[in-house]
């Protein structure tokens, strides 16, 4: 797997001239004066800014979890606070927080970095974090095929907190489970208590 500096987002670079030029038009049409000497990199800034952001849109997610271990361990693993910076596809504001990921493997384990590399492929592109959540628990399903996967996810919304509500420190917080999860109070008590400790 290729390290994250290789991420580099082809559609951005291969539009880089387009979006920049777009860049210092709204910056116009806000009132700016783009040849100020503090703006003048500015849409160049932006640009490799978004490179890097947006850089999920150049990773197939199923791929990052690709390389698997045969391991007959069939108890609960959990990868906690696993940080994440994404943006929210209504107002393009940030939104971040910590994606919380639980499975009981069925024979198949994934590196341990690698769930932090899945939570990159997916938030690192436009996003709303309900669809974070089930994308994370849907892809660990499919590739792993463990008894049961269960995902929780907090975040803070920028389009909530810094606009519109302003309701500065809000938390949003969503879960998805899959498999055993679905049925078993008990080990979704597991994964909620060990995620506090």
């Amino acid at each position: 797997m290729a390290g994250k500096k290789d991420y580099v987002n082809s559609v951005v670079s291969g539009n880089r001239e387009q979006i920049e030029y777009h860049i210092k038009q709204i910056l116009g049409l806000l009132g700016e004066d783009v040849e100020r000497e503090g703006l003048l990199e500015t849409p160049a800034r932006v640009t490799r800014m978004y490179e890097e952001v947006f850089s999920g849109y150049e990773v197939d997610p199923r791929e990052v979890l690709g390389v698997t271990f045969d391991e007959q361990h069939e108890e609960l693993v959990i990868v906690k606070d696993i940080v994440y910076y994404s943006h929210c596809e209504h107002h393009m504001a940030p939104f971040f927080g910590k994606a919380h990921i639980g499975y009981i493997p069925s024979g198949k384990i994934a590196g341990l970095s690698k769930l932090a590399r899945l939570v990159d492929a997916i938030t690192q592109r436009l996003q709303v974090q309900e669809r974070v959540t089930s994308q994370i628990a849907d892809i660990m399903e499919e590739v792993l095929q463990p008894h049961g996967v269960m995902v929780v996810v907090e975040g803070e919304h920028m389009c909530m907190c810094a606009r519109g509500i302003k309701k500065t420190g809000s938390t949003t917080v969503t879960s998805a489970v899959r498999g055993e999860f679905r049925t078993s109070a008990a080990l979704r008590s597991e994964f909620l208590s060990l995620l506090k400790q």
